[in-house]
C-alpha cells in the first residue's frame, strides 16, 4: 500500500500480502521507500506517524553526499547504514552524479560505447546477479534480514535512493522468506514502474539537459522483469532456489525465519 508521500512516491507498506498458506503480512510494521532526502515537511510529518523504530539505508557515503541526508521526523529513529554498491560499476553514484551535473566522462562514455550491445540494461542484469552471487552483497542483505527479524527494531523502513534495486531485492527476499508466491513478489517489484514514473521522467529531462544520448541512462532508472528474473535465476543456479539462497546464501536459520514469520504474519 502506497504511503501517499508527495516527494517519495515509491514509499509503501509491505503489509497486506497473503502467503501461500493463507496468512497475512501485518500492516504498519515494514516499509520500503525511496528518496527520503527529498521529503517535504508534510511527508516528514506523515513518516513521523509511522512510529519508526529503525531505518535501514543502503546508500554509501558518496551517494549520500550527492543526493543529501535523509529528512526524518524528530526525534529521528536510529539508522543502520548498510552501504551496498559495486566499486567497479557503481551505477547508483553514476546516476546521481549525472543528475547533479557532476558526471564522470568515463562513466558516460562507457555506457555510450556499450549501448549497441545492451549497455546499461546488461549492467543492470549483472547487478542483480551480483546481489545473489557476491559475498559482500549477501552479507549486507543478511544483516538487513537479521535487523528486520528483531522485534524491537519494528516498525522499520528500508530504502536506497530510487527505492527500486537494492530496496526492491530486499523486499523480494522478505516476501520470499514469508512464503509469498513468486508472481506477487514480481508484481510488487514491478509496481515501482508506476510509482516512480514522475521521478523517472523528471530525471530523464534533467539528464537530457546534461548529456547527449540521454536514452543510454534510461535502463538505470527503470525496473524491468529481466532484472529481477536474473536474480531469481542466480538463486536457482547457485542455491537451487530462494529457500536455499535464504539458508545457504544469507545464512538464515530455520529458527530465525520462524521468528520473522511470527513477528510479521497473522492468521487474520
Amino acid at each position: 500500500m502506497s504511503l501517499g508521500l508527495e516527494k517519495a512516491t515509491n514509499a509503501r507498506d509491505l503489509g497486506g500480502y497473503r502467503t501461500r498458506d493463507g496468512r497475512l503480512i501485518r500492516s504498519g510494521l515494514l516499509f520500503r521507500s525511496n528518496a527520503l532526502n527529498r521529503l517535504s515537511d508534510a511527508d516528514v510529518a506523515a513518516v513521523g506517524k509511522l512510529g519508526l523504530a529503525c531505518v535501514i539505508d543502503f546508500r554509501h557515503p558518496r551517494e549520500i553526499e550527492l543526493v543529501g541526508e535523509d529528512r526524518l521526523p524528530e526525534p529521528a529513529p536510529p539508522t543502520v547504514h548498510l552501504p551496498l554498491f559495486d566499486p567497479d560499476h557503481d551505477v547508483f553514484t553514476a546516476v546521481s552524479a549525472v543528475l547533479k551535473g557532476e558526471a564522470g566522462i568515463e562513466a558516460v562514455a562507457h555506457l555510450r560505447a556499450d549501448a549497441a550491445t545492451g549497455g546499461a540494461a546488461v549492467m543492470m542484469v549483472n547487478l542483480y546477479r551480483r546481489f545473489v552471487s557476491d559475498p559482500g552483497s549477501r552479507a549486507v542483505f543478511a544483516a538487513a534480514m537479521r535487523v528486520i527479524a528483531t522485534p524491537g527494531e519494528l516498525p522499520l523502513l528500508f530504502h536506497c535512493t530510487a527505492g527500486k534495486d537494492r530496496t526492491g531485492w530486499l523486499a523480494a527476499i522478505v516476501l520470499a522468506a514469508l512464503d509469498v508466491d513468486r508472481d506477487t513478489i514480481v508484481a510488487d517489484y514491478l509496481r515501482t514502474t508506476e510509482l516512480n514514473a514522475g521521478g523517472r521522467d523528471h530525471a530523464m529531462a534533467t539528464i537530457a539537459s546534461r548529456i547527449d544520448q540521454p536514452e543510454i541512462i534510461l535502463p538505470l532508472l527503470e525496473v524491468r522483469l529481466e532484472y529481477i528474473e536474473a536474480a531469481f535465476f542466480e538463486a536457482d543456479r547457485c542455491y537451487d532456489g530462494m529457500s536455499g539462497y535464504l539458508r545457504d546464501g544469507l545464512g538464515l536459520t530455520d529458527d530465525g525465519l520462524e521468528r520473522l514469520r511470527a513477528v510479521l504474519l497473522t492468521d487474520g
